[in-house]
């Protein structure tokens, strides 16, 4: 899992410059969105429309904006129809790419993903080429500032985590995806300060992308930037000190 984490640890240095350019929000919304429109407007009985909110809220998104996502998920108010789509791709080193997307248009959406595929190095698979090397995943991100390390790993298993790593200063824990909202619950009565709760993909095996970083992670964050695209999943290894001489 460790291609995983040190994705997940870029992540949380861009989450600032994702922010600012305003693509958090449109993600949210398409999220709860559809959250609602598959499971019903009702937080309690909806967990997948209940961790979209709890998302938005720690995004501090307006109450208006959030009621009247799920009004247009539920149909009390028109708007756009999304679908959800999965696409598969290869970046450099044969790198292996999922990107979820959200979309009312598929036609424009492979168009865009072909584009920036070919331009930054990379180029759309064949459905089942690239997931096959994937596990989903919960995954939470929990700051690891004031909590005891042995506490919080019996706590995070008693829960129903089945791995959980510690990634520079925050617990990463992973579940079944069955155990997701399960786990969550219970880290919200224990009090824990959940920064991200996410189902996700996890790869089974990666690849050393140290003489490509720059490249590769050009292309995934050029991908990010698409309107439709929700998340972007990759099986690279790149080394801290890497890492380092690119920030």
């Amino acid at each position: 899992m460790s291609g995983h984490n040190k994705w997940s640890s870029i992540k949380h240095k861009k989450a600032a410059t994702d922010a600012k350019r305003g693509k958090i929000y449109t993600r949210l919304v398409k999220e709860i969105i559809l959250a609602a429109k598959q499971g019903g407007g009702d937080p309690e009985m909806n967990p997948r429309l209940r961790t979209a909110v709890n998302n938005a809220k720690k995004e501090n998104m307006p109450r208006d904006n959030i009621e009247r996502a799920i009004k247009r998920g539920s149909g009390e108010i028109e708007g756009e129809t999304f679908e959800e789509m999965t696409y598969e791709g290869y970046g450099h080193n044969g790198v292996g790419i999922v990107v979820d997307v959200m979309t009312d248009n598929k036609n424009r959406t492979v168009s865009e993903l072909r584009h920036i595929f070919s331009k930054y190095g990379g180029n759309l698979a064949e459905t089942g080429s690239v997931s096959w090397n994937f596990d989903q995943k919960g995954f939470f991100s929990v700051p690891a500032e004031g909590l005891d390390e042995e506490e919080f790993f019996m706590h995070a298993l008693e829960a129903g985590a089945d791995d959980i790593e510690l990634n520079d200063d925050y617990f990463d824990v992973y579940t079944p995806p069955t155990e997701f909202h399960t786990v969550l619950a219970k880290f919200e009565e224990e009090g824990f300060n959940v920064e991200n709760a996410e189902l996700t993909m996890v790869p089974k095996n990666t690849v050393n992308a140290d003489d490509v970083a720059a490249k590769l992670l050009k292309l995934i964050e050029m991908l990010e930037d698409l309107d439709d695209v929700q998340k972007v999943y990759a099986n690279f290894e790149i080394s801290d000190e890497i890492l380092e001489s690119l920030d």
